[in-house]
């Protein structure tokens, strides 16, 4: 069989390291030697000797998440072979955490990660429960860490005199060193003569950066992720 479907553009090739890599801009490939882990129903195909199980977030986690929405239900991936994950054909990217480093993400946009990395659910300073149940994954350790995104993310620096003002629905991550706390940046009134209906936003202070996409999330979009 001939046809642009075949080409080298498409056709996968032998991976060429163990671990997580991009196979396009919509799918991450794993070529899994031991175990690793992502969100529950991300896997779109796998070849090789792989075994998956739920992985549970304990009751701790697991009451956050009836609570505020927030949580990742998670799969571990274990044996030897490979494994593509997608979602919804959002684009795919990673970040290498490294020792030291602590990065906040929302769980929407968690898609796959290494067994090396810790994770917890935190609450988000400043904001609260009052605050729309802004509750984020907290990542640890040494490792990669797949995310996907609607549309091209965007990778806003964050310096002591420049900080950076966030619509909630739209923020995909940020460096954990960073304060936050809720803005509210108009009144009614002015909401109600035309102005851009942003109330409230997340004021992101201090040194770091902040990952934001170029969309918000409608109601609807977001009671299924």
């Amino acid at each position: 069989m001939k046809g642009d479907l075949f080409s080298s553009e498409h056709m996968v090739q032998p991976a060429a390291a163990p671990g997580m890599t991009v196979e396009n801009s919509k799918c991450v490939r794993y070529a899994v030697n031991g175990e690793m882990l992502a969100r529950q129903g991300a896997m779109i195909a796998y070849r090789g000797g792989l075994q998956f199980e739920r992985k549970g977030q304990g009751v701790g986690g697991m009451l956050k998440r009836a609570v505020t929405g927030e949580g990742l239900p998670l799969m571990a991936v274990r044996g030897q072979g490979e494994a593509w994950f997608a979602h919804e054909a959002q684009n795919c990217f990673i970040v290498e955490v490294e020792p030291g480093d602590a990065f906040t993400v929302n769980g929407r946009n968690v898609l796959c990660f290494d067994a090396t990395l810790s994770y917890r659910i935190a609450t988000v300073k400043g904001s609260g429960i009052a605050g729309g149940g802004l509750f984020n994954s907290v990542f640890t350790g040494q490792g990669r860490l797949g995310l996907v995104c609607e549309g091209s993310p965007l990778v806003i620096p964050v310096s002591p005199e420049y900080p950076v003002y966030v619509d909630t629905d739209a923020i995909v991550g940020w460096s954990a060193g960073l304060e936050t706390s809720l803005h509210r940046s108009q009144s009614i009134g002015s909401m109600l003569r035309g102005g851009s209906g942003e109330a409230v936003q997340l004021l992101l202070q201090g040194q770091g950066f902040v990952v934001v996409r170029p969309s918000e999330a409608t109601p609807q979009k977001a009671q299924q992720h």
